[in-house]
């Protein structure tokens, strides 16, 4: 990672950045944030990550927002763990700030006693879906979302650790 760039975890302060980060990368894709619906999530990252067990990370650069990464117990019985919004600009892509990322959500979930990470991307993000099966995720079955404004498929990706 760029000496430059730092990772902390999130408060509910950052809400406002997280949004302005994810609705950059909605918008190449034609969509918009939807903070009545599945975004609200967005607005108290504590609340909806760290109280539920998980964790919620951003990165910046220079004290701006670059990027983001946050981990959600499914199960903890059966060890699995779901990864959710990693969100990189175009900017940022390729720099290794993915994997620095992915390196963090991966560690944590082992250090909390994880051994399978599940989740769902977007069928639109193909970069990012290189980046996971090149990362060692494999690809699973499609479903269909709609939730308030946003409709949209998934794949599902699954690795265990």
């Amino acid at each position: 990672m760029q000496e430059d760039r730092t990772l902390r975890l999130a408060t509910r302060e950052d809400g406002p950045e997280l949004v302005r980060l994810i609705d950059e990368v909605y918008r190449e894709y034609g969509d918009e944030v939807d903070l009545e619906g599945y975004d609200r999530d967005l607005l108290d990252v504590e609340g909806a990550y760290r109280k539920a067990g998980g964790e919620f990370v951003v990165m910046e650069e220079n004290g701006r927002i670059i990027g983001a990464h946050a981990t959600e117990p499914v199960d903890r019985e059966k060890g699995i763990v779901t990864f959710r919004r990693l969100y990189l600009p175009p900017r940022i892509r390729g720099t290794g700030a993915g994997k620095f990322l992915m390196d963090w959500a991966v560690e944590w979930s082992r250090e909390h006693g994880y051994c399978r990470v599940e989740f769902w991307s977007d069928t639109r993000f193909a970069r990012a879906h290189r980046f996971f099966e090149r990362y060692g995720f494999c690809r699973g079955g499609i479903r269909h979302v709609e939730e308030g404004k946003l409709s949209f498929s998934e794949y599902h990706f699954s690795m265990d650790f």
